[in-house]
């Protein structure tokens, strides 16, 4: 029995954006692709955790607020004092008040959130991090558009190190590995790991590091 059920839908920067109900569950689906839904969330945590626990300093950003899971793990990180985030999609940050429930989350007074487009954003903006947490596409090697597609190039790469803090880390999220962006972080960064987290099906979700 499919029980989805369609609860609001937007116009996007990347097409229409459809929030549905299934079960429990929440999913966010962008031009008919889907993208994040509520059920699992363990490896949009580590992706904070892994580089929390690497970091130089208190200040993180993450880009990419999805539904939530992310921003949670960082406000309940010790090491984390101030959180910067930046989701392009306003819809998505209204429904995070809202039907996702995590209103909490963003009024936390160490949550500053940019209703901005991180590709633009990220290279002008006069402030480093301690650490980068990316997860707005699927992954290097599956992106939501030619914008996005940009951060995981040669120069996208080292945009993002010159918006660390010295010793800062960069965390990527993927849903497929990337060997080609795993060479390419290789040039920019002397220490490069790659995290698997395994998914009931399919390849397992990736974490890339570096530092």
């Amino acid at each position: 029995m499919n029980d989805k059920t369609t609860i609001a839908r937007a116009p996007g920067h990347c097409g229409e954006l459809v929030l549905r109900r299934d079960g429990a569950h929440h999913e966010i689906i962008a031009n008919g692709m889907f993208l994040m839904d509520t059920r699992a969330g363990e490896s949009e945590r580590l992706l904070i955790t892994a580089a929390a626990d690497r970091m130089p300093g208190p200040h993180l950003l993450i880009g990419g607020l999805g539904v939530g899971f992310s921003l949670r793990a960082a406000l309940t990180h010790p090491r984390v004092h101030e959180v910067t985030v930046v989701e392009r999609e306003e819809q998505v940050i209204a429904w995070n008040r809202t039907h996702l429930g995590n209103q909490d989350l963003l009024d936390d007074p160490r949550t500053h959130c940019v209703p901005a487009d991180l590709t633009t954003w990220l290279p002008q903006s006069p402030h480093t991090f301690d650490a980068l947490c990316l997860d707005i596409d699927n992954g290097p090697d599956w992106t939501l558009g030619e914008d996005n597609a940009s951060l995981y190039s040669a120069e996208g790469v080292q945009m993002l190190r010159s918006r660390l803090t010295p010793g800062g880390v960069l965390a990527v999220w993927s849903a497929a590995a990337s060997t080609a962006f795993v060479a390419r972080l290789r040039t920019a960064f002397p220490v490069v790991e790659v995290l698997e987290v395994p998914v009931p099906r399919g390849e397992p979700d990736v974490v890339f590091l570096a530092s």
